[in-house]
């Protein structure tokens, strides 16, 4: 048997990490709150506990995704939390897309574990797939050893140098699809003035040369309104993060905000 796993976050996106990890034979300790998310881990074969302190005293290589910062520091940290439960030397590794200056807090907050900013790029199907993305920013023998875990949900897994650095490109990367998908809406809504219905309008994009990955998702859940619905909080959120790291750097998103908050959808607060 190999080495456990903690685990913290079991949502929509980190249950189906967990399904990954025990087919692949891991051995993993999740803290999860929800009843029936704890009824469903148990019965695949996980250990479920009951705080993120056990999960920090049960294994060496920690995967924490959960939706924000705040949630983040929430398990972390203090004396109930993850990082003063953890033996020296252990490595955890953040999928939440969050501000850099939250995982440097982790980091300085417990010298004796490795801090992991670790953000994905990809949907739950994706993860139940094997096919997510994972950046991972943070010393290479530590980036190495989450590499190694996180491939039973990753097909790709991309290194990006020192602590924040994945999150950074993550973030950008998110503007940038936020940005696409406010062109994508204001697109449908010059083909509606046109008379062209907006399910066979992405239906025929998807063959012509302004199809984009947004698109795709579009068309994969239903429409814009659905799209909105789903992805708005998300993208509003990483907007929001980006802003903020693009301050603290001392830049700005440009012509990536403009769009974005001129836009159609509502994907910036």
């Amino acid at each position: 048997m190999s080495d456990p796993i903690g685990f913290i976050g079991a949502g929509q996106m980190g249950e189906p990490m967990v399904h990954r990890l025990i087919g692949a034979g891991r051995s993993v300790t999740v803290y999860a709150r929800r009843d029936e998310v704890r009824q469903r881990l148990t019965e695949a074969g996980a250990t479920v506990v009951d705080s993120a302190a056990e999960v920090g005293a049960a294994a060496q290589i920690i995967l924490c995704c959960m939706f924000s910062d705040a949630q983040l520091r929430a398990v972390t940290l203090g004396d109930d939390g993850l990082l003063a439960h953890c033996a020296p030397g252990t490595v955890v590794a953040s999928h939440t897309t969050g501000s850099v200056s939250t995982v440097r807090e982790l980091a300085d907050a417990a010298p004796d574990v490795t801090i992991l900013d670790a953000p994905v790029s990809g949907t739950a199907e994706d993860i139940a797939n094997g096919r997510l993305t994972v950046l991972v920013g943070g010393p290479d023998d530590a980036v190495e050893s989450v590499a190694a875990v996180v491939g039973a949900y990753a097909s790709t897994v991309l290194r990006t140098g020192g602590l924040g650095t994945a999150l950074d490109l993550k973030l950008v990367n998110n503007v940038l699809f936020a940005a696409n998908a406010q062109l994508l809406s204001a697109a449908v809504t010059v083909a509606d003035g046109l008379g062209i219905e907006e399910g066979r309008f992405l239906e025929a994009l998807a063959a012509c040369s302004g199809d984009s990955r947004v698109a795709g998702h579009v068309r994969g859940i239903g429409g814009m309104a659905t799209f909105s619905e789903i992805a708005g909080p998300f993208l509003r959120k990483d907007v929001d993060a980006a802003l903020v790291a693009a301050k603290d750097a001392g830049t700005d998103l440009g012509l990536l905000y403009d769009v974005v908050k001129r836009g159609p959808l509502t994907l910036s607060n």
